[in-house]
């Protein structure tokens, strides 16, 4: 087959006209195109009134004769290639007898978008996984975060950080990624999606995305598929402590202790922990994980409406069908030296409650598949470095790993403090925030946190809602984003605080073999353990982790394959 790339169309094209244009594009007959596939379809709106469509598609020719001619007639074009090679390949299979009660089933930690991945891809391996999930199943999960945003009652261990999920659960379905996949991971975990419900539309559209609602049945059928398999999925299994072995050649991984005083014997761990497991990080400190602290940011959700973001990015074909509700990606180089940046843009969506511990406000943003709520929400978030967050005092020298956590905790729990509790979360007007002034009274931006928005002055002297540094590095931030997107730093749009939680404080390092520098059979992985951020680049993280746990298991040396990065 004959892929071809950069394939561009008018925005309003007739679906009739495709195939000619990739018939004039090739030089060919009508009769010698066998059959086409859209790969990918993005746009170009960078000219607002002229937007155009760009298509990657997939050509099978009436023979391989005609095949080759195009080919060798196209030799210099960059955009018409041989067809790669998407399909997704095992690295192994495990026999029906393979488990013996010498050999012990894998183990997974956590169970969403890696860990759910790290299994499946174990379980279609025939490597059997057992899965300990800290929360609830998704159903009972969705049901407790719902009780924090209406009745302000948070579950420790059921929100929208834990359960069956994970965090990308209650989120805005994001499916794309800037990680290089050069194996084409990213179209596995689409492909998983579709057979697991998700609209087929997902593996063609530049950014794909799939919204809370669906996410919740997906994720049902992955877990039935698991199971079928014959993994083991546990629920409100919280592990307390983990069992590490000297050995002649370095300490090796045993076994694992539940909060119910089970132990697990497992010669072989993925910590798909997630990035707000506290507890563990600092269990897995004490037991002597090598781990090392890391740069994240901080900052708030702002709110407009959408129908601004749609005007400002698309112009006359706001609203059209094909682009759905517009996002925006934002970058500002602040004077102070500080990066401020959009983070998690959400369309269509809302601002959520997140926190998973009392007292202790947390906002992210999560939209359905539809995108049709009011307003539009992004993270403004400032980058910060571990000298920023250390907690010793000093100047140089390593920084405690743990420090990250304890950082985010401050400015959590001062959130609390200014929204006057019960979850509700601090807030200002765009224009009021930018004049260094209390808000008092909402403008035509209705904030969508629930519980509830307190508004309020967010950089109170002494002890504003964030750092100096940020508050400084955001104000200056939010006019200059005016310039690339006209109506962004409108009085009326809203700030509503805190971001803390936009990637792991700390990672815990792993070497080439994806296992933890200093505790074999330990794989760490996914966000929590600082190796992706958001739903696709934690999927893909899970297959690799689980491929290589599945060349241990299997008694297989490294493959050489290429990685996402």
């Amino acid at each position: 087959m004959i892929r071809i790339t950069e394939l561009r169309l008018p925005l309003n094209h007739a679906e009739h006209e495709l195939r000619p244009a990739i018939v004039a594009r090739l030089g060919l007959d009508d009769s010698q195109l066998l059959n086409f596939t859209v790969f990918k379809r993005s746009y170009d709106a960078r000219k607002k009134a002229a937007i155009v469509l760009i298509y990657t598609v997939d050509c099978e020719l009436a023979d391989e004769a005609g095949e080759a001619d195009v080919l060798a007639r196209f030799a210099g074009d960059a955009h018409i290639r041989p067809t790669p090679d998407t399909g997704y390949h095992f690295v192994g299979q495990a026999p029906v007898d393979f488990f013996t009660a010498e050999r012990k089933r894998p183990v997974v930690i956590g169970f969403g978008p890696c860990g759910i991945f790290a299994a499946l891809i174990l379980a279609q391996m025939g490597l059997r996984p057992i899965v300990l999930e800290r929360g609830k199943s998704v159903r009972e999960r969705t049901k407790d975060t719902w009780g924090l945003w209406r009745e302000s009652q948070l579950h420790p261990e059921s929100n929208v950080q834990f359960g069956e999920g994970g965090a990308g659960t209650f989120s805005d379905g994001k499916l794309w990624s800037q990680i290089s996949d050069p194996r084409f991971l990213t179209r596995k975990v689409l492909s998983e999606f579709v057979k697991a419900g998700a609209p087929e539309e997902i593996l063609y559209v530049s950014k794909p995305h799939i919204g809370t609602f669906r996410l919740v049945s997906m994720v049902i059928k992955m877990r039935a598929e698991i199971e079928a398999l014959g993994g083991e999925i546990r629920f409100e299994q919280k592990v307390t402590d983990v069992l590490i072995e000297d050995g002649p050649d370095g300490k090796h991984i045993r076994g694992l202790t539940l909060e119910s005083g089970e132990q697990l014997a497992t010669d072989h761990v993925v910590l798909a922990l997630g990035h707000s497991a506290r507890d563990s990080f600092t269990m897995l400190h004490q037991r002597g994980v090598f781990m090392e602290a890391k740069p994240f940011s901080i900052g708030y959700r702002i709110e407009h409406p959408q129908s601004l973001i749609d005007a400002a990015r698309f112009g006359p074909n706001a609203g059209n069908e094909i682009l759905g509700a517009a996002d925006y990606k934002l970058v500002h180089h602040a004077k102070n030296g500080r990066s401020v940046y959009s983070f998690c843009m959400c369309p269509g969506g809302t601002v959520v409650a997140a926190t998973s511990e009392p007292m202790r406000v947390v906002t992210n943003g999560m939209s359905q598949y539809s995108r049709n709520e009011r307003n539009a929400n992004a993270g403004i978030v400032v980058g910060i470095s571990p000298q920023d967050y250390r907690q010793d005092g000093k100047s140089e020298g390593p920084v405690s790993p743990l420090d990250g956590m304890a950082f985010q905790r401050i400015w959590e729990s001062r959130a609390y403090e200014l929204g006057e509790g019960a979850y509700r979360a601090p807030g200002a007007l765009v224009g009021d925030f930018i004049k260094r002034q209390r808000s008092k009274v909402l403008g035509s931006v209705e904030p969508s946190y629930k519980p509830g928005v307190t508004l309020t002055d967010l950089q109170q002297k002494g002890f504003g809602s964030l750092p100096d540094y940020c508050l400084d590095a955001i104000r200056e931030a939010l006019p200059a984003f005016e310039r690339q997107i006209k109506g962004f730093s409108m009085a009326d749009a809203v700030l509503t605080g805190v971001e803390t939680r936009t990637s792991s404080p700390l990672r815990i390092t792993r070497g080439r073999d994806y296992q933890s520098l200093n505790v074999k059979g330990l794989y760490p992985a996914g966000e929590g353990a600082g190796y992706a951020g958001g739903i696709m680049s934690a999927g893909v993280d899970g297959i690799e982790v689980a491929e290589a746990l599945g060349r241990s298991l299997l008694g297989q040396v490294g493959d050489g394959l290429p990685r996402a990065t």
